[in-house]
């Protein structure tokens, strides 16, 4: 996970309330897992995403990593995206998902 974009913040357990439901942006959360090949083919369009986007922050759980992070949402296929606004779920995304699809949940959900 090192090699992870630098506009993509990890989540844990111990630091989810901060970086998610503390956070003053939207939240896109990534839930994935090394061994997922969809997550794989996910992961660069985020990356993108992340680079571009100013009014939404990016974060990723690995699920082997965070299962009570998973098991909290529900979440049992990946990848799911988790969209929060003010530490509400406002949407969610299950299986890969192109780039043109995500920039619209993001436009939506920044406006």
């Amino acid at each position: 996970s090192h090699n992870m974009s630098a506009n993509i913040t990890e989540l844990h357990a111990d630091n989810f309330e901060r970086e998610v439901v503390n956070a003053d942006l939207p939240v896109c959360i990534d839930f994935w897992a090394p061994w997922c090949g969809p997550c794989r083919m996910l992961s660069p369009v985020l990356d993108e995403l992340a680079a571009e986007e100013t009014g939404i922050k990016f974060c990723k759980v690995n699920v082997d990593e965070e299962p009570g992070l998973a098991a909290q949402f529900g979440v049992n296929t990946i990848p799911t995206l988790l969209f929060s606004k003010n530490g509400t779920l406002t949407g969610r995304t299950v299986g890969f998902r192109p780039k043109a699809e995500l920039q619209k949940l993001i436009d939506e959900i920044k406006g």
